[in-house]
């Protein structure tokens, strides 16, 4: 019995493990997206500032096109995260499913009664 216990423990920490990866994932985006509107923002306000909005134009502000840049990147970089997001959410369920099994396994296991445990169906219940 006691390499059930064993088993719930790990998957415990297993779940607590991805949950963790998913919250770090998803407060990651969320900087990324912040960083990103206010990149955009900048832009703006520097477009506002020379009076040039065209990209293409000589006079256009360096600093706009390098904030325009990084924003770009940081929207590539998000996309892939909210990739990882839903592969991570997957597994933590998945994870969270099997440790769900687990427990209600054990708990089959035990006697309500008396908080003792039964013996499982087999040559050992024979005794």
């Amino acid at each position: 019995m006691k390499s059930r216990e064993t088993t719930i423990l790990l998957k415990r920490r297993e779940v607590e493990e991805k949950s963790r990866k998913v919250e770090d994932l998803e407060r990651i985006i969320r900087e990324f997206d912040q960083m990103a509107s206010d990149l955009e923002r900048q832009i703006q306000l520097e477009e506002d500032r020379t009076g040039v909005r065209d990209r293409a134009h000589f006079s256009y502000s360096t600093f706009a096109k390098a904030a325009a840049q990084r924003r770009d990147n940081l929207r590539q970089s998000t996309e892939g995260l909210r990739e990882k997001l839903a592969a991570a959410v997957r597994e933590r369920d998945d994870t969270m499913e099997q440790f769900s099994r687990a427990t209600q396994q054990v708990e089959g296991l035990q006697d309500p009664r008396s908080g003792r445990r039964e013996r499982p169906f087999g040559l050992s219940a024979l005794r």
